[in-house]
């Protein structure tokens, strides 16, 4: 129990530590460039944590769990879909699709989005979905595909139609693998959300940007490492979530 313990809280320690040492590192900016955009043009003096850092941290946020839930919407449907007899033949140029989504560069995937349709404030989300989606997806349809066919034989034998074998059997057993997936894909998110801001659509990409448009070093590393924190912090949470949404038989020793 004290072990498990220890395990759930080294990670937001780490955290914190991070936070406590960034805000002392980056002390009391008076530069105009760096205060400006840490606080705003209208500051005298900013910090690691000003006003306009915290708009940009509630900015990523909005990107990344806007972009998450879609995530959710599709890839877990598409995989349930794909490992269905009679899907056999779309799962090719679907996972073509998500492939090539997640291959691409997604600097370059977001501004061909520009290109084609200028620049709305859907454009970011859906860059973000099409490089995302894809863990979830594959993962949905490993861990179904990986459930025992004994099991699913024993649920028709017992008078279960296909969606209840779907819904009882194969998708609480895949729950571990398809929340694994789902850890990956949040962690990509906030990183990749930083790419936004090349196309105006804010978040700490723009903080970063700044930092190194400008030559600024605490502007730049208070993005870069407010950005590490809550990818750290996601993934910290989710595999919380991984742990304890499983199923009791199939936890084993799973780790945060």
């Amino acid at each position: 129990m004290t072990r498990t313990l220890l395990r759930l809280l080294a990670t937001p320690a780490a955290i914190v530590v991070a936070l406590v040492v960034l805000y002392w590192q980056v002390g009391e900016q008076t530069n105009s460039i760096a205060v400006s955009a840490l606080a705003g043009p209208d500051a005298t003096s900013a910090h690691a944590f000003s006003s306009n850092v915290i708009t940009k941290i509630g900015e990523h946020l909005k990107l990344v769990g806007i972009s998450a839930v879609f995530v959710l919407a599709i890839g877990v449907p598409l995989g349930i879909v794909l490992t269905r007899t009679r899907s056999r033949l779309i799962s090719i140029p679907i996972n073509g699709l998500f492939n090539a989504g997640q291959a691409a560069p997604v600097i370059g995937v977001l501004v061909l989005l520009v290109s084609i349709f200028d620049i709305k404030s859907w454009v970011p989300y859906v860059g973000l979905v099409l490089y995302a989606v894809l863990p979830v997806m594959r993962n949905t349809v490993e861990g179904i595909r990986n459930v025992d066919p004994g099991l699913i034989d024993a649920a028709r034998g017992q008078g279960f139609s296909r969606r209840q074998v779907l819904t009882r059997v194969e998708l609480p057993l895949a729950v571990p693998i398809i929340l694994s997936g789902i850890r990956t894909s949040l962690v990509l998110l906030v990183g990749t959300a930083t790419l936004a801001t090349f196309i105006n659509a804010g978040g700490l990409g723009d903080i970063i940007n700044d930092g190194i448009k400008n030559q600024r070093d605490a502007v730049l590393l208070t993005g870069a490492v407010l950005a590490a924190a809550l990818a750290v912090t996601i993934d910290w949470i989710a595999g919380i979530a991984e742990r304890y949404l499983s199923p009791k038989g199939l936890r084993g020793e799973r780790t945060a």
